[in-house]
């Protein structure tokens, strides 16, 4: 078994179709640890929904996304532990091939399948659905199904991954200096694991759907704040490492 971390906010309905997913296509009976980074009232019925087949850490207050994975990581049950967000849907089995396909000192990504086009050349794209409102979980799960190679390669470094809860104990988590939205801070992680040694892996036997941008569910302020956040992420970057993390589009290796 392992535990899965969903980070959430204000968006209840994806939550719902997340959970949904989650608890259908498992193989085994895992922990699904939901984080509410900031008190959304319109959570509540989902909670309720899904009481006995998720745990829920609650904040008050918004407190980042880097400091409520760390958090969430401390509050796993199990060693290994797979990071996903709540506008992602789960294939069959999801669980089940992550341990099959996890190698030790490694983090491994699942594949994704998304919408839009990508910056990661390893996505698949194919549009099932821009919206939450229509979308049919066995529609993709069964061309996720079509589409699923029993391939692993070195082609890591995105979410949503798969990590030993003590080797991201071990490169420190998240760092909780970037700004509350995150920007900027995945990749400062990812380029930690690399540096200490862990093997960036992806595998292509599991692959979740990503709806990208639920722009709909987006305010102009949430908007404004990101590109804010973005700016300071790459600032503090500059500040900690001497210089802007890089990006390689061949392997998705982060470097400085």
């Amino acid at each position: 078994m392992i535990t899965i971390i969903i980070t959430t906010y204000y968006q209840p309905e994806a939550l719902d179709l997340c959970l949904e997913s989650v608890i259908k296509t498992q193989k085994h009976k895992n922990q699904i640890l939901v984080i509410e980074n900031g008190f959304c009232e319109k959570n509540i019925p989902v909670f309720e929904k899904y009481k006995g087949h998720i745990d829920v850490l609650p904040f008050k207050e918004n407190v980042g996304m880097n400091r409520a994975l760390n958090l969430g990581m401390s509050n796993a049950s199990f060693d290994k532990v797979f990071v996903a967000q709540d506008d992602m849907i789960f294939s069959e089995h999801f669980d089940q091939k992550l341990l099959e396909d996890y190698q030790p000192n490694s983090v491994l990504t699942a594949n994704s399948i998304e919408p839009y086009p990508s910056i990661f050349k390893q996505f698949i794209i194919k549009d099932l659905g821009r919206k939450i409102e229509g979308f049919s979980i066995d529609a993709f799960v069964e061309f996720e199904k079509s589409v699923a190679e029993n391939i692993v390669d070195e082609n890591g470094s995105t979410f949503p991954f798969f990590i030993n809860k003590y080797d991201y104990l071990r490169v420190g988590g998240f760092d909780e200096n970037y700004p509350l939205s995150g920007v900027v801070a995945d990749w400062d992680f990812f380029l930690k694991c690399n540096l200490s040694g862990l093997k960036m892996l992806r595998t292509y036997k599991c692959s979740l759907y990503h709806f990208v941008s639920l722009s709909t569910k987006v305010t102009d302020e949430q908007k404004s704040r990101r590109v804010a956040d973005e700016q300071s992420g790459y600032e503090y970057a500059v500040y900690k490492w001497g210089t802007n993390i890089k990006h390689n589009p061949e392997n998705n290796l982060k470097y400085i």
